[in-house]
């Protein structure tokens, strides 16, 4: 099968490889579609690496996946369901991942039959975001400020909104991303690059500071900011991924005196990966919330590489670049 393998810094280049063998409880997935995600670029595409650490396996770096099986042998997901695939630890070979025509993986969400498959996929990084933001508890009773508003910040945003934050502060540099987070709910939105952060946020929240920061920056102070923004005793999120050669100084000092809890999250590595996925897939089926929103650009097999580029800039006003894999898609056309 044709696949994507980074075997450098910024380098993708197409090989042939052997189709996925699944063992029990995995299936084979025809892949349709795949999506480029900040933890992909940020963490294993961007970075230099270790030299030993190339080339990734065929695949990777892509973690949002979805398709149709083709093989089965996992008698609760037969041949013909379509379903996201998660990239899984137990594949022989390893886990790989979407930058392929197939994955074997026994990690599956179910997809309903109506609808297009790339717009169930955005439930992917929204519904690990739904892990994530069920940790702040009842959000009536909170203003929450989110510090980044790529595809992930977004779905936080998403998400205090339709539970009912008090306020629902979008951070971010970049202003396209910041009008994004102003459609999608954001009660107030500031630019760190031109104003001082907690100055604006004691300005839009009359004194009253922000309950709940969430970091999704993937900026490697970011939990350092956070700290500096949240209120005493409040709560902070920890969703960004930084590479190992990143990792800043934590002031420590400055948590101590806030009484600040800080939680770090990733679905990926709990006890049940796929039920926030699942159950956003379901909460999107019944009209509660729709990610597919996020979707701002397709692009072709042969532009992958150039995919990634655009994410990894920031350029033209990209959240979220599905991949066609199966040859549906046109090449570089913005939703």
């Amino acid at each position: 099968m044709r696949a994507y393998q980074q075997t450098g810094p910024r380098r993708l280049e197409q090989v042939d490889v052997d189709n996925p063998t699944p063992a029990d409880g995995q299936v084979v997935v025809k892949i349709e579609c795949g999506s480029v995600c900040g933890s992909d670029t940020h963490v294993r595409y961007q970075p230099t690496l270790a030299e030993e650490q190339y080339p990734l396996a065929p695949g990777a770096p892509c973690h949002e996946i979805a398709g149709t099986i083709v093989e089965s042998r996992n008698p609760d997901h037969p041949v013909g369901e379509r379903v996201i695939a998660l990239p899984d630890p137990s594949s022989a070979g390893g886990p790989g991942g979407g930058l392929a025509e197939y994955i074997a993986s026994g990690l599956l969400i179910s997809l309903p039959e109506h609808g297009s498959t790339e717009e169930w996929l955005m439930c992917q990084p929204t519904g690990t975001v739904l892990y994530s933001a069920r940790r702040w508890g009842q959000s009536t009773d909170k203003r929450i400020a989110i510090i980044g508003q790529g595809a992930i910040g977004l779905s936080f945003t998403m998400i205090a909104e339709r539970t009912g934050a008090k306020q629902v502060i979008g951070i971010d540099l970049l202003d396209y991303r910041l009008n994004k987070a102003g459609e999608l709910g954001a009660t107030h939105t500031i630019n760190a690059d031109r104003e001082n952060v907690v100055d604006a946020l004691a300005d839009v929240t009359n004194g009253e500071g922000v309950d709940v920061v969430v970091d999704a920056s993937a900026d490697p102070d970011g939990l350092n900011q956070a700290v500096s923004l949240v209120n005493m005793y409040g709560t902070i999120i920890g969703f960004s991924q930084i590479p190992r050669d990143q990792l800043p100084t934590f002031r420590h000092p400055d948590w101590m005196m806030k009484e600040a809890r800080i939680i770090a999250t990733g679905s990926s590595l709990s006890q049940t990966p796929t039920e926030a996925i699942q159950t956003m897939v379901d909460l999107r089926d019944r009209g509660w919330l729709d990610p597919s929103v996020l979707i701002t650009h397709h692009s072709a097999w042969d532009d992958i590489p150039d995919a990634y580029e655009m994410y990894a800039g920031y350029t033209d006003g990209v959240i979220k670049n599905v991949l066609d894999i199966s040859g549906a898609a046109g090449s570089g056309v913005n939703a």
